[in-house]
């Protein structure tokens, strides 16, 4: 059988783990009485409610036994600073103390933008599986550059997940959310602090992404399923959390920022091509991630690497998910530039060197929608 110990970046069981300290409540059809207990637990006198207009009516809900002081409805992608700063003046202006955030992952950053320089708790609710409510970790972007940064005052107080509140969410970003998920998990297994206890949570996170994803894209009424993807995507952000940003979402952090991209689509595509340029280097991990998505042992004792892609890319059918960054909205002429844009946020610790042309190749390949190539030595 494969030796799942083989890889060097996890020998011996020397390492630092750090856990974030918040409160995660998990139930269907209890949000607004986890909500109204989360707020009065953590004395929220004066609230603010974020959300986009999609969730107005969800939000309205979820928030109904509490006193608003400020509802603010104006959500982007990236969450750009200008936003950021008008959302934080209106804040300070109602003096609020809390924020109930109920939406994806931009309603999510939007609160954590305000938090960052706002004195506010945040109450978090999400719709999606974005994966933001369980991170330290705000991102902004201003004039076509997305700044990230790790700061504990964003991190939620608490997570209030409720299967009954994604049942509305289109099957389309089902999947491409459910996928930014599994990307948190992919990225985790070789990013920067990866250690034992986050790979542990990563594969866990797949394993349930996996399992979930599919069911609640057949029935959207499956709450069994939609609760197995939350709690996947829980995994997965707190394994991102403490392993750090890797390779798959540097590349995605620019060409969002950069080009202003779909969030989750341009993750669900760009996530194939990074494991099947990573996975090569590190079998045991790729061996592990396989099994985790289904695949059978033969095929990983046969090749890890190439089972862990092809169980990828075998879920990816099932969900009809996202095929090309062409698909997301990056022109062919913008490839070049994007490559220089990316190259130097790679980190040193990739387990395949990163140069101009292999990256230039990954991306011209993803923006086609082509069979992501296993390469054992790229150049």
């Amino acid at each position: 059988m494969t030796n799942f110990k083989d890889d060097s970046s996890m020998r011996g069981r020397g390492f630092t783990h750090d856990t974030l300290a918040q409160r995660v409540v998990l139930g269907s059809g209890q949000a607004a009485q986890a909500v109204a207990d989360e707020v009065a637990r953590l004395g929220g006198g004066r609230v603010m409610v974020i959300t986009g207009e999609a969730e107005a009516e969800l939000a309205q809900r979820v928030t109904a036994g509490l006193q608003v002081a400020l509802w603010w409805g104006e959500v982007r992608q990236h969450v750009p600073v200008e936003l950021a700063e008008r959302a934080r003046a209106a804040a300070r202006d109602a003096e609020v103390d809390l924020v109930v955030s109920v939406g994806g992952g931009s309603t999510t950053g939007l609160a954590k933008a305000v938090a960052l320089e706002v004195d506010v708790q945040i109450v978090a609710v999400p719709t999606t599986y974005a994966g933001s409510e369980a991170t330290d970790v705000w991102g902004m972007t201003d004039d076509g550059v997305k700044t990230t940064g790790v700061d504990s005052r964003v991190l939620p107080a608490t997570v209030v997940y409720d299967a009954g509140l994604t049942t509305s969410l289109p099957v389309d970003l089902t999947v491409a959310s459910g996928l930014n998920g599994l990307a948190h998990c992919v990225d985790s297994l070789w990013a920067p602090r990866a250690d034992p206890i986050n790979v542990v949570m990563a594969l866990e996170g797949a394993r349930a992404l996996a399992e979930g994803l599919p069911a609640a894209v057949a029935d959207a009424q499956d709450l069994t399923g939609r609760e197995e993807c939350l709690y996947g995507a829980y995994l997965s952000a707190v394994a991102f959390a403490s392993a750090g940003s890797g390779m798959h979402h540097k590349i995605c952090h620019v060409l969002g920022g950069a080009y202003d991209l779909p969030h989750a689509p341009t993750h669900a595509v760009v996530l194939p091509y990074v494991l099947a340029y990573n996975a090569p280097a590190v079998p045991a991990q790729a061996g592990r991630l396989a099994l985790a998505l289904g695949a059978s042992p033969r095929s990983v004792e046969a090749d890890p690497a190439r089972a862990a892609v092809e169980a990828l890319e075998a879920l990816r059918r099932r969900l009809d998910a996202p095929r090309s960054l062409a698909d997301a909205g990056l022109a062919e002429s913008d490839l070049a530039d994007a490559t220089l844009r990316c190259l130097p946020k790679i980190p040193k610790s990739n387990p395949v060197p990163v140069t101009e042309r292999s990256l230039s190749a990954l991306l011209r390949s993803a923006w086609a929608g082509e069979t992501p190539p296993l390469t054992a030595t790229p150049v």
